[in-house]
C-alpha cells in the first residue's frame, strides 16, 4: 500500500514539473511580446489578428506586430494548459506536442477567437457519444488546424453580418464534430507514418467543404504575408528557449546525457511517446536539440525567422516528445535541400522552408526504413506540398500534414513491397 502511494506521489510530482515547465514556456512568449512592443501596440495588433483572414500564408508578425503575435501565442498556450489541467490530463508526449503545435500555429492562423468553434464541435461529439471530453481533447487541440474556415467566413465574405457569424459558427462546430471519427479512420491510410494525421484529415475535410463553397461562388482570398528582417531578435529568443530545455533536461537527468541515445532507436511511427518510453528529462533534451537544429537550418539556408517558420520550429521541437529526433528528421531536411538544388525553386523560398520544417511529419519513414527512404520521401513531399493547398483554399493550416499523408500513403506500400522482395 505504501509502495503504491509512493509511486502515485512520484507521478504527481513529475506531472507537476511538466506543467510548470509548459506554463513557464507560455509566459515566456507573453513576456517577450511585452518586451518588444508597448501594450497599446499589442492590443491594436491583437484586434487586427482576430479580425483578419488566416489563409496560408498569413504571418501574424506582419499582421499585428511581433508583440501581438507572441502574446496571442502565449495566452492561447496558457489557456489550453489550464483546460488540460481542469480535465485532469496526465501530461505526456502527445500533450506536449499538441501544446507546442498550438503555440507555433498561433503565429500564423490560430487565434483567441477562431479556435473555439472547432473545440466546441469536438466537445459536442463527445457528448453525443456519451464519453468524456478528455478522450477527444487531443483531436480538439490538433483539429484547430481548420480554424481559418471560421475567420474566412466571418470576416471575408460579403454576406450580412449575422449570416456570416451564424454560418462561420456552424461550419466551425461542424468540422469539429466530424473530426474524431474521420481522423481515427484515416490514420489507416498512411499507417502511422505521417505524424500529422489531423493535418491529413483536415485536408480531406477542407477539400470537400471548400469545393462545396466554391460551387456557390465563395473563394478564399489568397494571401502571402511573410515578414523579414527579424532573424537576430527572434533567433536569440529561440536559442535561449531551446538551450534552456537542454539545460533543464540535463539537470533533471542527474546532470547527464545518459541514455539520450535510447530515443534515437525509435522509428517515431505513431504512437511513439518519448515521455512515457524514456522519461521527461531525456525528452526535454531531445526537444531542445530538435529546436536548435530546426532554427539553425533556417539560418544556415539564409531563410527568415518569422511567424510561419517559428510555427514550424516549435512543431519540430514539440514533436521531439512524440516521434521526432535528430536521426529521423535530418534525412527530411536533406531531401528537401536536394529537391531545391534540382527543382525550379530556391531553398529559402517561403514554401520550401515550411516544407523542410513541417515535412518532418515524414520522419517515421526515415526511422523505420532507413535514412535514404526519408530523403526520397522529403524529395517527393517538397513537390506535392506546393500543389495540394489549392484543394482546400489554404484553409487547412496543416497543409504539409495533408501532403505528407498522401506521400506516405503512396510511398510506404511501395517501400514495403521492395523490402519484402529483398528479404
Amino acid at each position: 500500500m505504501n509502495i503504491s502511494k509512493s509511486i502515485d506521489a512520484e507521478k504527481k510530482k513529475e506531472n507537476t514539473i511538466k506543467v510548470i515547465m509548459l506554463v513557464v514556456f507560455g509566459f515566456s512568449l507573453v513576456i517577450f511580446g511585452f518586451l518588444v512592443d508597448t501594450p497599446k501596440v499589442i492590443i491594436q495588433g491583437l484586434y487586427t489578428i482576430l479580425t483578419e483572414p488566416d489563409t496560408l500564408i498569413t504571418d501574424y508578425i506582419g499582421v499585428g506586430g511581433i508583440g501581438a503575435a507572441f502574446v496571442n501565442s502565449g495566452i492561447l498556450t496558457l489557456i489550453f494548459i489550464y483546460i488540460l489541467c481542469k480535465l485532469k490530463i496526465n501530461f505526456n508526449g502527445v500533450t506536449i506536442a499538441a501544446l507546442f503545435l498550438i503555440a507555433g500555429f498561433s503565429f500564423f492562423g490560430k487565434n483567441l477567437l477562431n479556435v473555439w468553434f472547432i473545440i466546441i464541435g469536438v466537445y459536442l461529439y463527445s457528448k453525443v457519444q456519451k464519453e468524456k471530453f478528455s478522450k477527444y481533447i487531443y483531436m480538439a487541440l490538433f483539429g484547430t488546424a481548420m480554424a481559418p474556415f471560421v475567420t474566412e467566413i466571418m470576416f471575408s465574405t460579403t454576406l450580412p453580418f449575422f449570416i456570416r457569424v451564424a454560418l462561420g459558427t456552424f461550419v466551425g462546430i461542424g468540422i469539429g464534430f466530424i473530426l474524431p471519427p474521420l481522423s481515427t479512420y484515416l490514420v489507416r491510410v498512411h499507417q502511422g507514418f505521417n505524424l500529422y494525421n489531423i493535418g491529413f484529415t483536415g485536408g480531406m475535410i477542407g477539400t470537400i467543404i471548400f469545393s462545396v463553397f466554391k460551387s456557390y461562388g465563395f473563394l478564399a482570398n489568397p494571401r502571402m504575408i511573410w515578414t523579414t528582417g527579424n532573424n537576430k531578435i527572434l533567433g536569440i529568443y529561440l536559442h535561449v528557449i531551446f538551450l534552456s530545455m537542454i539545460g533543464i533536461g540535463f539537470y533533471l537527468n542527474n546532470k547527464s546525457f545518459k541514455n539520450l541515445k535510447n530515443i534515437m532507436k525509435y522509428s517515431g511511427r505513431l504512437v511513439t511517446d518519448f515521455v512515457m518510453l524514456e522519461g521527461f528529462p531525456l525528452t526535454l533534451i531531445n526537444m531542445g536539440i530538435n529546436g536548435i537544429v530546426a532554427t539553425n537550418y533556417i539560418l544556415l539556408v539564409h531563410g527568415d525567422l518569422n511567424g510561419p517558420t517559428i510555427g514550424g520550429i516549435f512543431t519540430v521541437a514539440g514533436f521531439g516528445a512524440f516521434g521526432k529526433h535528430i536521426k529521423n528528421i535530418t534525412p527530411i531536411f536533406l531531401g528537401v535541400f536536394i529537391g531545391a538544388l534540382t527543382k525550379i525553386w530556391n531553398i529559402n523560398d517561403p514554401a520550401i522552408l515550411l516544407a523542410a520544417l513541417f515535412g518532418t511529419a515524414l520522419a517515421p519513414i526515415a526511422g523505420e526504413f532507413g535514412w535514404q527512404y526519408g530523403v526520397i520521401a522529403a524529395f517527393i513531399h517538397s513537390s506535392v506540398v506546393l500543389n495540394v493547398g489549392v484543394l482546400h483554399g489554404g484553409l487547412n493550416l496543416y497543409n504539409n500534414g495533408f501532403a505528407a499523408g498522401l506521400v506516405a500513403a503512396i510511398l510506404v506500400p511501395i517501400i514495403e513491397a521492395f523490402r519484402k522482395d529483398e528479404m
